[in-house]
């Protein structure tokens, strides 16, 4: 997913962005609001975070201007604190308002909170039409099924969602915590760890000579990746 970072002090642009790759995001940055909107209709970013302070066009004409044509959700983060500030910056259409100073990783959790109905649209999305493996590993969503050459591998409900979270994006690495919140949901309460098992019996199930690690590639201190390389 993509991001659009609307900040004039590139010290902040550059904190921001920073958190923002370590989450797999990509970012885009402008410096000021005219830049905003012609980068907007150029690079159609899933997010804009917005700064208000701007020079050519200040960040509440940004909103308003972007609130004219899309519902792209929107995070103010500025200077301005006082509770008049926050409930303008609400009615102008942004989706939060996180006041400086700020902690950079509060900012990337409201961040992951407006995206998360996105990214499970696209998951699904993705998922309609899912293959991976060189084509060799068939995901059906209607019937809940994994198939490889065409051979139904018996799957857990958990299971299945997993891999395919691993499959709408082969080359994403996912943390436990974002497989946790894009196939099991927010509601789950088991461990993280948890996921090393269900890993570990997908692996079981789809092992083969050659791909042992049955498609679902370890990457040391962050999480799991499809290993769908031919």
């Amino acid at each position: 997913m993509k991001i659009l970072i609307v900040e004039d002090e590139k010290s902040i642009s550059e904190v921001v962005s920073a958190y923002a790759k370590r989450e797999g995001l990509e970012t885009i940055c402008a410096f000021d609001g005219v830049e905003a909107l012609k980068l907007f209709e150029s690079e159609q970013p899933d997010l804009v975070v917005l700064d208000l302070m701007l020079p050519k066009l200040s960040g509440e004409e940004v909103c308003r201007r972007i609130r004219e044509k899309s519902n792209t959700p929107v995070i103010m983060l500025t200077a301005k604190s006082s509770e008049s500030d926050v409930v303008s910056g609400l009615d102008l259409g942004a989706n939060d308002y996180v006041a400086k100073p700020f902690s950079p990783r509060v900012l990337m959790a409201r961040i992951r909170a407006q995206l998360r109905p996105r990214e499970g649209r696209e998951i699904r999305d993705n998922l309609a039409s899912g293959t991976c493996a060189d084509g060799r590993i068939e995901i059906d969503p209607e019937r809940v099924e994994i198939r490889k050459d065409g051979v139904v591998i018996p799957v857990t409900k958990s299971e299945f969602l997993i891999f395919s979270t691993l499959a709408s994006k082969p080359v994403r690495t996912w943390s436990r915590e974002e497989i946790i919140r894009s196939a099991l949901g927010d509601d789950y309460d088991g461990f993280d760890r948890t996921i090393d098992t269900y890993i570990k019996n997908l692996r079981k199930k789809l092992a083969e000579k050659g791909h042992e690690n049955g498609w679902i590639k370890t990457i040391y201190g962050f999480g799991y990746r499809l290993d769908d390389e031919k």
